[in-house]
């Protein structure tokens, strides 16, 4: 059964998003009501360009790569609403899992390497004439943050009713596992699961010390490097990780069970 104040958060969290900007959530910034159209099956929400501080807020030795907290502006841009889920990734490249229809709508999906996420964009692009590409990661974090300046888009504490992480995604017998993109609250722009649930790729390679050198506007990432930028947590991770600035990355070649994606498309 669902707790009163967990049923409260729904309310609050749709009234926010029904009434505009002028509803403003603890931690989570301005409620905008989200512009959204679909492409190819997948629902985009548009994100107004602006200015944030991009990065940690208490710098240290031990979180280099968040730091240093630097101004960072970005062009407005369409996002998905949820993680690319295994339905649409199976009708763009043709490799489906085994859900079943339903299922495959509402789970996303996971163990997708970062030359797949491209693979399926470029697909994608081909297929319905837009410039389909991934999130660069100044645009992730800006549209993660959805106006907040706190440590979580929803506020300065772990809250489990806005991500699936390790405290709150086992399945009776079968361990910590993926979820469905729909069961938890969204952010302030009406977006799903940008933290928890599955790592997400972005367009940028990584560097630890990016940030010390990381142009103002529409920054896009080192020009050199192996790694790809992952971000967002996952299902498994602990609650420091679901934070909107947390950095991680990956081989562009390996993609496993707690990987996934979402996809831009630029507001031309």
């Amino acid at each position: 059964m669902i707790s009163l104040l967990k049923k409260a958060k729904f309310v609050l969290a749709a009234l926010a998003v029904s009434c505009g900007i002028q509803c403003v959530s603890p931690g989570q910034g301005h409620r905008t009501v989200p512009v959204v159209k679909t492409v190819g099956g997948i629902e985009f929400v548009r994100i107004p360009g602006g200015v944030f501080s991009m990065g940690h807020e208490e710098c240290g030795v031990s979180i280099t790569e968040e730091c240093p907290r630097h101004v960072v502006q970005v062009d407005s841009f369409w996002i998905g609403k949820y993680e690319v889920s295994e339905k649409q990734y199976c009708r763009v490249t043709g490799k489906c899992a085994g859900k079943g229809e339903e299922g495959a709508e509402l789970f996303p999906a996971a163990g997708v390497s970062w030359n797949d996420a491209m693979g399926f964009c470029r697909e994608m692009s081909r297929r319905y004439g837009v410039k389909a590409r991934l999130p660069y990661e100044a645009e992730w974090e800006y549209a993660c943050r959805g106006g907040s300046d706190t440590p979580y888009y929803w506020g300065a504490e772990m809250d489990g009713d806005y991500c699936w992480y390790y405290s709150n995604s086992s399945l009776r017998n079968t361990g910590r596992t993926v979820h469905s993109s729909r069961e938890k609250l969204p952010n302030g722009y009406g977006l799903y699961d940008m933290s928890g649930n599955l790592w997400e790729w972005c367009m940028d390679r990584y560097s630890i010390y990016y940030y010390g050198e990381s142009p103002e506007k529409n920054p896009g990432g080192p020009p050199r490097g192996e790694l790809r930028v992952l971000r967002g947590g996952g299902f498994n991770d602990g609650a420091y990780y679901q934070r909107s600035s947390v950095r991680n990355a990956g081989g562009p070649d390996i993609g496993d069970r707690f990987r996934g994606f979402r996809v831009v498309i630029p507001d031309t």
